[in-house]
């Protein structure tokens, strides 16, 4: 890839800038206003879609409440007895790979069936899914590409419409099957005792699934791509307890960041980096070129995971 063709030379150039004029509203770059800005949802509010998005596009205390309320599913006892579940998930793709012998591209054969299935496993998807959650990864990808939004809101319909079928079903069915996270939250209340509608669900399980889908797959080939460039790193991450492979994997996700950016709405009028915002302007925070800004960084380019970590942005 010449740096032509590498999005990351343009971020190198928009560190220049530090705040980037573009037709959405503005980029910001730096590390240290990226940080600023995501630290301060009085003046930069999360809602900045035209969809509900439950929790990450809600501020304040709503967003308090629904954390509340969700992140018991990821807490690490939940996490701990999910893992033997996946484990087996990875080795059966791989082997797979293996035994059809040749290449394989990363992102679609390894990342995005992993996806599918651990996300399938986590939330007592069936696995009949596959496909149609694999064709809906492919097209949303390239409706994100395309910049049409009438082409991405009917991709995100699409998904929707997925959703809301397997929330019917188990509204329908009126049993909560062990390891069935859909159906449990099918049965969860909030604060004031009041069922979920299937409008907060279908949002949910969006946040946990729509984006992270994609997410996963490209993370799962920026790992991919980084170990096959140099063999020898393949035998160095092998003696790699579980911590020093985390750290590992976030440094590289780091130099090669796969979640470009998040949404912010000015409420006010302020600045940033000496640009004037306006109330109302939208602000992307750019965890690419934060993640590579040398002023935090230095070389970028150089694998310093414990160096890095405390300052690594990589999930947001």
């Amino acid at each position: 890839m010449t740096s032509a063709e590498d999005p990351r030379a343009r971020y190198a150039d928009w560190l220049e800038q530090g705040v980037v004029a573009e037709a959405h509203g503005w980029t910001v770059c730096r590390h240290a206003d990226v940080v600023a800005v995501a630290h301060d949802p009085g003046a930069f509010s999360s809602s900045a879609s035209r969809f509900l998005q439950v929790p990450n596009g809600t501020d304040g205390e709503e967003h308090r409440r629904w954390r509340r309320l969700l992140d018991p599913f990821f807490s690490p006892e939940r996490m701990a007895a999910l893992e033997p579940r996946l484990v087996p998930v990875a080795t059966a793709l791989v082997d797979q790979l293996v035994a059809r012998g040749g290449g394989f591209e990363a992102v679609r054969d390894l990342g995005a069936r992993y996806a599918v299935r651990a996300g399938c496993a986590w939330l007592g998807w069936p696995t009949d899914l596959e496909e149609e959650l694999l064709a809906w990864i492919g097209d949303n990808y390239e409706a994100t590409r395309s910049g049409d939004l009438e082409r991405t809101a009917a991709v995100a319909r699409r998904f929707d419409d997925i959703v809301r079928r397997l929330v019917m079903a188990r509204r329908v069915a009126g049993r909560c099957v062990i390891g069935d996270v859909t159906a449990e939250l099918t049965r969860l209340r909030d604060e004031d005792d009041v069922p979920l509608s299937d409008e907060v669900l279908v949002s949910v399980l969006r946040n946990w699934t729509g984006g992270d889908l994609g997410s996963v797959a490209l993370c799962v080939g920026v790992i991919v791509h980084w170990l096959a460039d140099d063999p020898a790193r393949q035998a160095e991450w092998r003696a790699y307890d579980d911590a020093t492979l985390d750290a590992a994997i976030d440094e590289v996700l780091r130099m090669d960041d796969p979640f470009v950016a998040s949404r912010r709405v000015a409420t006010a009028a302020t600045e940033i980096d000496g640009v004037e915002v306006a109330a109302g302007d939208r602000v992307h925070l750019n965890w690419v070129a934060a993640n590579r800004d040398p002023a935090v960084f230095g070389d970028v380019d150089a694998f310093d995971p414990e160096r890095n970590a405390p300052h690594n942005l990589v999930d947001g």
